[in-house]
Parts: structure tokens; sequence; C-alpha cells
């Protein structure tokens, strides 16, 4: 590829982030009336003002705009994120029992108390992210007590990992699952592979021994429980003790994975390692690269469950392959990788770019055909996987590819 082209796609992955993602959030979003964000906004910019506030798009939404405010320095970024961090630590921090709670009602009181462990993982994301970026104590302070609440009551000593749920008062529950799709099992890939995240951004900020301890042991037990030695694909659910529950195969989560997995084990900068996984990442990238991409319609396929294709495509799995093989391009210098990555911005670009209302569509159909019906903004449509493949795309092509 030339240096031309390498220019041109920063710019378009620039464009796309300032001028369509970011903006729809900071213009459809604020929830002037009852504070914070709207909990769901339609494809059509109509929001629903009583939907429940979801933990997730909320510490998502703080994730965002604090990276566009350290990238950009743009104090309009810095607002929104402040309005998000302002509105956690008043509405979902658990002050009693420590923890964030799972769902507030459209006026901020909480619906749901229960202590996902993935939404914990998000809530220390946003918050290292805002320390990271505006630099205010209080922000890692909380990130930290959540890292604790996490290792304190959630953290398996026996097992190792982390189980998927705790009632408010971190007492047993038997609602584990993360959502009506999800298996209801004591331990999740999903799950862990956010806790990674969280914790390979906490330890940019908190070079603490305990949670370098805890990075490394999350990256081992990945490796050794989570990934199929034989695939190199995830397994997705399991019980208490390891034994996997499901054959389904989640093809935005491996490659996505193959990328967070390593930049743990960059961040962490243990060479050994590191080493180990650059090799798994690669092998990963290579197996999606082999069977995740549809080569007649374009795009990443969704999931491969009892056989059967899912062949829709959402809009994340999209994004994240887009980083996740450009990644495995700068492991390899395979050039199969990066044009993978360029198709895969092609078919986004193409087919889940709104350009009349803004941000994304939920996906395709098979043939390409877009997903209009389905929300704009909502508990699980946020504005991460978009935008953080622009952040890394854009810091990628211009350290690392020549």
């Amino acid at each position: 590829m030339e240096k031309h082209d390498i220019k041109n796609l920063a710019s378009g992955f620039e464009h796309e982030l300032k001028n369509n993602i970011l903006e729809f959030w900071i213009n459809h979003s604020v929830d002037v009336q009852n504070g914070g964000f709207y909990g769901y906004i339609s494809n059509d910019l109509s929001p629903d003002i009583r939907h429940d506030k979801a933990s997730v798009l909320n510490f998502r939404i703080l994730w965002t705009f604090s990276a566009a405010y350290r990238y950009y320095r743009d104090e309009k970024y810095l607002v929104m994120a402040k309005r998000a961090y302002d509105y956690i630590i008043k509405h979902f921090v658990d002050d009693k029992y420590s923890g964030v709670y799972w769902m507030l009602d459209y006026k901020g009181n909480p619906v749901d108390t229960k202590k996902q462990t993935y939404s914990i993982a998000f809530a220390i994301y946003g918050l290292s992210e805002f320390y990271r970026a505006a630099g205010i104590k209080e922000s890692l302070d909380h990130a930290v007590r959540l890292y604790h609440s996490i290792e304190n009551n959630i953290y398996d000593a026996g097992q190792k990992g982390y189980v998927e749920a705790r009632a408010r008062d971190w007492s047993p529950t038997p609602h584990m699952s993360l959502s009506g799709k999800d298996m209801n099992a004591e331990k999740s890939m999903n799950t862990h592979l956010h806790v990674l995240e969280a914790y390979t951004n906490l330890y940019r900020v908190w070079k603490d021994k305990s949670l370098e301890r805890s990075l490394r042991e999350l990256i081992n037990v990945t490796i050794d429980h989570i990934i199929d030695p034989l695939t190199f694909q995830f397994r997705l659910f399991f019980d208490r003790s390891w034994t996997s529950l499901s054959k389904a195969v989640s093809y935005g989560h491996d490659i996505e994975g193959s990328w967070l997995l390593y930049e743990a084990a960059e961040v962490l900068g243990n060479e050994a390692l590191l080493s180990r996984v650059r090799l798994i990442s690669v092998l990963m990238a290579r197996k999606v690269f082999s069977d995740g991409m549809d080569r007649i319609n374009g795009g990443l396929f969704y999931e491969l469950e009892n056989g059967s294709l899912e062949d829709f495509k959402e809009w994340w799995p999209q994004a994240e392959a887009v980083v996740g093989f450009t990644n495995a391009y700068q492991l390899t210098g395979e050039n199969c990788y990066l044009d993978a990555a360029c198709s895969m911005w092609e078919f986004i670009d193409k087919h889940i770019i709104d350009r009349v209302n803004g941000e994304w569509f939920w996906g395709t159909t098979a043939d390409g055909s877009r997903i209009i019906g389905d929300q704009k903004a909502g508990p699980w449509k946020c504005p991460y996987h978009n935008s953080r493949m622009c952040f890394e795309m854009i810091e990628r092509l211009g350290k690392y590819i020549p």
C-alpha cells in the first residue's frame, strides 16, 4: 500500500470520528431534563426519554469522550466526559456496598442493583481513561476502589478468573447472565476479555504490584482456559472449574481479543509473556481471516453456533476486525491482513455508516442490506467500538505502518 493511501485512510478515520460519531453523541444523546444521557435513541433520532439508563452505555460514553479529549484537547469533548463522570459518580456508584449498579431508571434511580463484573470492568476502563485525559485524581481513586471490589468479592481464588455477577451486597445470585441471549453461566469469555481490557488501561496509570499480578494472571487464564488450543478461537461460557459449556464461535470477539490480548501483554511489559502472546494473537487473527470473512458480500460474519452460520453483520465486529487485522499485519508484515483491514473499512464505509442521521446502523443482512429499524443508541449501542477503531487506526497508521 502506497504512503498516500495511508494518509487518505488516516484522514478518513479522523473525519468519521470527529464529524460523524462524536458529533452525533454531542448533538443527540444529552438528556437535559433528567441528567446524563438518554437510555435509548431510535434510528430516526427520536429519544425514549423514559427508557432505563444502562451502566455499560454510560461508562462507554465516559471512555469515548475521555479518549477524544486526550487525543485532541478540545474542550467540547471534556464537557461530555465530565458530564458522564459526574452522572456516574452521583448515580451509578454504590456508596454503601461499593461497586456500581447495573441499571437505573430514566430519573437516575437504581432499578437493577446487581454487581455485574462486566459492568464494573467498563467503569474501571472509563474512569482510568478519564484520569489519563483530565488528570483528576478522584477518578483514579474511584477506578482503584472498583479494582479492589472485583478482587475482594468476585475473584475466584481457587479456580482463578472471575464469576459473572453478585447481588448488590456481593452475596451469590442466580442471575448471572449478561443479557437475554447469553448463557446463565458462572464464567464467560466476554467478561474476562473486558476485565483484561480494563486492567490494562488502569495499569497504564497505576503501576501497582497487585494489579500487575492480576493482569499477568488474567492473560495466562485467557490463554490456558478461554482460548481453544486447537482452533485458537475463544470458548464462550464455562462452569466454575472452566469446563466449556458452549461450542459457539464469535468472530467479532475473536478478532477483538487477538489485539486486546497483545495490548495487555505489551502494557504489562513482560517480554517472555509478550513473546508467547504474540504468536497466539496472530493465530487467532489468522483463524478469523480464514473462517470469519464473507468473501462474497464483504464484512465479518457474526457467529457460528451449532454448526450454523449467523451470517448477518453487526456493526461492532466490523470495527474490531479493522483493528485486529491491522494488528496482525503489524506483527507479521503479511499484506493479506492489511488488505483484510482495508476491506472491512470499505464495508463499514459503504454499508454501516449512517450518512443522513449520523453514527452507525446496527448492521446488515447477509447480502449487505442495512438493518435500519433498530436502535441508534441504547444499552448495547454505544460510541465505543467505532470510536476506538478510529483512535486506534489514526495512531497505528501514523506510527507503525511504513
